[in-house]
């Protein structure tokens, strides 16, 4: 009887582990953009940006921390093949994006996701360099 109750337990706990390191909440806390040979710091004191990540698709929302007049979200799917991270962006309200695969490096690092890499969408004007540091709620 000890046995079954133990093993339910366990199957329990293993039903609520994501199945990769990279499943989970993430709060930005550092972002970084070099595009038209300048570099800007993100200032992230004024918003919250999260990333929700599983096994298949991803979420972002970007708010003011005071008030509720801007924000900003999107998502879509997503593939993971070592540390080549690619995010099909399917819901956006910029329509210039919508669709577009943006390839990324991941790297975890304890409780750290560093993203990083180039977006580039020519119809849309956009090329920019990104390194973005997230912390993972939990």
């Amino acid at each position: 009887m000890l046995i079954i109750v133990l093993s339910n337990c366990t199957n329990k706990t293993t039903i609520n582990e994501p199945s990769s390191k990279i499943e989970g909440t993430w709060k930005l806390f550092y972002a970084e953009i070099y595009e038209n040979d300048s570099l800007k710091i993100k200032d992230l004191t004024k918003t919250s940006f999260i990333k929700i990540i599983n096994k298949t698709h991803f979420a972002f929302f970007n708010q003011e921390n005071i008030g509720s007049k801007k924000i900003y979200g999107g998502g879509g799917t997503y593939t993971l093949n070592g540390e080549n991270y690619v995010e099909t962006l399917s819901f956006t309200s910029i329509e210039s994006i919508k669709n577009h695969q943006f390839p990324f490096t991941v790297e975890i690092k304890g409780d750290t996701l560093i993203q990083s890499g180039v977006e580039e969408v020519k119809s849309a004007g956009i090329k920019r360099k990104i390194v973005e540091k997230y912390i993972k709620i939990k």
